[in-house]
């Protein structure tokens, strides 16, 4: 497999490529109902271009097969936070808006186009960003990692799901068995890395489900149940991911 993959600092016309059309079911579609998303997804193409990859395939007509996304942030606690996802991207906008210096980059999101999964494009993608972190001078890329097996065990916690190991002693999670290959080290759980909520008439919408239940909604693709409120017309998804982190 050739793959050429490039930042959008290197080339900047790959942009439209990257775009959720062309990724076409990459994601259950309420996956992509977080509200704080704009708050990065608006700006990353012109504020953090270097930070921004495509993966194109000369034989597939141009089109792009994977995408990177990644932000410099400061992160000075001990610990890496119960938020994840959307911890890294409220606290990179702030450090933008107040001068403050990065101390590391934090991943949010790599996603390959569903027809070319499983033939090693993820890792691929994974060692470009952690080249490129490290040419920016950075020694740590974290990365609140979003299971790729977990939807098939929603009632099992994400600790447990997390500890669960091969023979060989590598993650039974494919993807974070990508990281930990790649030399990440698992270091906890992000309880709360993404939250998704929406009116009842919202999920059926999203969903196809009748959302006439109170209490715990097993959707397709969520890693953990959606709980639902009849009488408040509202549900909520949590959404845990588990924090990866990559010394450089």
């Amino acid at each position: 497999m050739t793959l050429e993959i490039v930042s959008l600092a290197d080339r900047p016309d790959l942009a439209p490529l990257l775009s959720n059309d062309d990724f076409d079911g990459a994601w259950p579609t309420f996956m992509i109902q977080d509200m704080i998303s704009p708050v990065y997804y608006a700006v990353a193409d012109d504020l953090y271009p270097d930070l921004v990859f495509a993966a194109i395939d000369p034989a597939d007509s141009g089109r792009a097969v994977a995408r990177g996304y990644a932000v410099p942030v400061r992160w000075t606690e001990p610990e890496l936070p119960d938020g994840g996802w959307d911890k890294m991207i409220q606290r990179a906008t702030v450090n933008r808006h107040t001068g403050a210096e990065p101390t590391m980059v934090s991943a949010l999101e790599i996603c390959i186009r569903p027809d070319r999964r499983g033939g090693g494009v993820s890792a691929l993608m994974l060692d470009a960003m952690r080249e490129a972190v490290a040419k920016r001078g950075f020694d740590t890329l974290v990365a609140p990692v979003r299971p790729s097996g977990k939807h098939t065990r929603p009632d099992l916690s994400t600790a447990e799901y997390a500890q669960q190991v091969r023979a060989d002693g590598l993650p039974v999670d494919p993807w974070l068995r990508v990281h930990v290959r790649a030399g990440g080290r698992i270091e906890r759980v992000a309880t709360r890395s993404m939250t998704i909520s929406g009116s009842l008439a919202e999920w059926r919408r999203w969903t196809g489900l009748p959302f006439d239940t109170s209490g715990p909604v097993h959707v397709p693709g969520a890693l953990v149940p959606v709980l639902c409120d009849v009488a408040h017309d509202y549900a909520v998804y949590v959404e845990p991911n588990v924090w990866v982190r990559h010394r450089l």
